[in-house]
């Protein structure tokens, strides 16, 4: 038999992306009642320094340390793994891990894993994310470890536009053209798995191109952290 323990989210970038994240993770549990649930810690802090500030403007002010800050006070509530629906924030990964004694469930790990077994090596991966996360190769450094390759829609400033539109107006109609447009200029590309990665184009991950093999790297988090709560209670004993 086995208990949920605590895992401890970095939220509120954005808040809607986190609460995707819970209600994702609800469904995910086959639950006959509430303690069956995974016990969640969340931060949700909107007020998180941007990271488009900082990483694409160069105006803005470091995330890192409020990161760092937020991931001590989620182990000392008594997390036993961190998660964090944002794939930008997972640039500010390291002052997370360098903060705590507990493990960070690494999205960007966690998608690159994902893509070397479904595509194996010399596969290609066509990435709807930010901007931001294009210009740090973040992706990029953690797929072509695993012999994969990388294709981004053409035009950025779409991309960018359609995310600020989904902080503002939430679901509106002009970002699931965007995306939608984006995932089909990847699928003509020839790619073998397109990455929604970016927790606004989750929000509308649904209007990718109908004929891509897409995933939301939010889904691959929702199962590492069902996997990372569940502990045998006699382990627990032990």
């Amino acid at each position: 038999m086995k208990t949920p323990r605590p895992i401890g989210i970095l939220g509120g970038m954005g808040p809607e992306a986190t609460i995707l994240l819970q209600r994702k993770l609800v469904e995910a549990v086959p639950a006959r009642d509430d303690n069956d649930h995974i016990p969640l810690l969340i931060d949700m802090n909107p007020q998180v320094p941007s990271r488009i500030a900082h990483l694409i403007e160069g105006t803005g002010i470091d995330p890192g340390p409020t990161l760092a800050t937020m991931a001590r006070l989620l182990e000392t509530a008594g997390a036993v793994a961190l998660a964090m629906p944002c794939n930008t924030a997972h640039c500010y990964a390291g002052a997370i891990t360098a903060a705590v004694d507990i493990p960070l469930l690494n999205m960007v790990e966690l998608a690159a894993d994902h893509a070397a077994e479904v595509l194996g090596t010399g596969g290609c991966v066509g990435m709807l994310a930010s901007p931001a996360v294009r210009r740090t190769e973040l992706f990029e450094a953690a797929l072509s470890k695993r012999g994969l390759s990388v294709i981004w829609p053409t035009e950025d400033e779409p991309m960018l536009a359609a995310i600020r539109a989904i902080k503002v107006n939430g679901a509106c109609s002009a970002a699931r053209d965007t995306l939608r447009a984006a995932s089909r200029e990847l699928a003509a590309a020839g790619v073998g798995l397109q990455f929604v990665a970016c927790s606004e184009f989750s929000i509308i991950a649904d209007s990718v191109d109908a004929q891509a093999n897409a995933i939301d790297t939010i889904d691959l988090l929702v199962r590492a952290i069902i996997d990372a709560s569940q502990v045998n209670i006699s382990e627990r004993a032990e």
